[in-house]
Parts: C-alpha cells; structure tokens; sequence
C-alpha cells in the first residue's frame, strides 16, 4: 500500500496538518517525498502511525512517544492489539450513546445506561497508560533521558531518529562480515555514542547488558530484526565482543 498525505490522514481519522508536525518533528517521517515535495506512506508507515495515535489515545505527550517507540523493546504488535481493543471498546461506548439518543427522540426520556460498556473504554485506557509508564518510567535512564527530551528542539528530535535508523541500517548491511570486523566495532562504538547523547549514559556495563536483552527478549529481538533477519544476533554479539576489549 502507497497513500498519499491526503488518504492517509482521511484513513487514520487525522488532520493533514498533523501529519505534516509528525514529519517536522521526526517523529512519522514519510516513505516516500517526490522531487514535487508530495509525500506518500507505505504499510510500515501506517503501521506506526496507529502506534502514535495508541499513545495518543493513552495521553502521552509526542516527546513520551517519541521516546517510547525509539526504544528497541517497544513491541508494536502489542501495542496495535492494544489500539484495536481500545477503538473497539470506544465503538461500544458510541453505540450505547446512540442508542441513548434515539430512545430519547422516541419520547423515552429515562437514561437506561449500561456502565459496563461505558466505562470499561476509561478503565482499559488508565490502565494500559498506567502499564506503560511503569514499565519505562521509573529508571534512571528513562529520568535522565526525560529531562534530556525537554531540552531537545525538535530538528535534534528528528535528527536522534534518523540517526538511530541509519545506525540498525548499517548493522543490517553488515551481517555478511564477522562482528569483530574494524568497521562492525565502529558501529557499535557510534550506537553506544548515540545513546549517550540523546538518552543517558551508555558505559560498558549498560551497553553489554543492552546487547544480551538484543537476543533475550523477543520485543528487542523483533524489532530490530525488522531490518533483517538476524540482525539482532549480529548486533548482539558485536556488542559482546566490543565490550570484551
């Protein structure tokens, strides 16, 4: 799928204005901008448009989101699951005011409410926000790398993201050469360099811990292998040999 800027914002229910900060920002950039300066969207871009507007619906601020989905363990496939429980959920709500509505243009003036299906949309919503900032928002690091956002223009927001997506790049372009190759080791000394600079600070021993959650945990592991399979493993045993010097 190739929208242009126009049917992606009718699709996603978004002012094309919206779109248009999200590219400014960094935060949705385009798959595609012709030499005219048209921008168009692919799947994988729609894809993260539904994660923003998941965070969205949750509260969280662009920066929040911003963070959020720059991080290696941010497990899309979930928080789309998510998304769709909460719009199906926000369905029900509209429906029971519908109904409301009609029965009250009927002549039926009592509000026969069903709080089950009117609340549970409020109650899932705290609850997934809730889940969210305890799972990254009591470290040290995410602190450290709030305050950091606060600080941050948004042309530096930008550049933090298209830096980090030309460093997974880069590991995926590599996998053919053995990890302890001069040129892998460099990368891994500029991902360690990135992260220092726009999140917190990545010594060694975080940097090695990093490496091993690469291949541990399926939510780091899938997400940077949607640069290509195997990249997580080769980025991870990179990083074990960098941090062994």
């Amino acid at each position: 799928m190739r929208l242009s800027i126009g049917e992606t914002a009718k699709l996603a229910d978004v002012s094309i204005r919206t779109l248009r900060h999200y590219d400014a920002i960094g935060l949705l950039k385009p798959s595609d901008v012709t030499e005219a300066g048209y921008r168009f969207y692919d799947d994988r871009k729609l894809a993260r448009l539904q994660q923003i507007l998941f965070y969205r619906e949750l509260e969280f601020s662009l920066k929040e989101i911003q963070r959020i989905l720059s991080r290696p363990d941010h497990d899309q496939a979930l928080a789309l699951h998510r998304h769709r429980e909460l719009l199906v959920l926000k369905q029900q709500h509209i429906g029971e005011l519908i109904r409301l509505v009609d029965e009250t243009l009927g002549g039926d003036h009592t509000m026969h409410q069903n709080p089950i299906s009117i609340n549970n949309y409020q109650t899932v919503r705290q609850q997934y926000a809730a889940e969210a900032r305890e799972r990254w928002g009591q470290t040290d690091a995410w602190r450290q790398s709030g305050e950091r956002d606060k600080k941050r223009t948004d042309d530096e927001t930008a550049r933090m993201m298209n830096e980090a997506d030309a460093l997974f790049s880069a590991f995926a372009e590599m996998k053919d050469h053995s990890p302890a190759d001069p040129a892998v080791q460099q990368l891994v000394r500029q991902w360690q360099a990135h992260i220092s600079a726009y999140h917190y600070s990545c010594t060694d021993e975080i940097l090695r811990g990093l490496g091993a959650l690469y291949t541990a945990d399926e939510r780091f592991k899938r997400n940077i292998d949607r640069y290509g399979p195997g990249t997580a493993a080769f980025l991870s045993e990179a990083i074990r040999l960098y941090c062994a010097e």
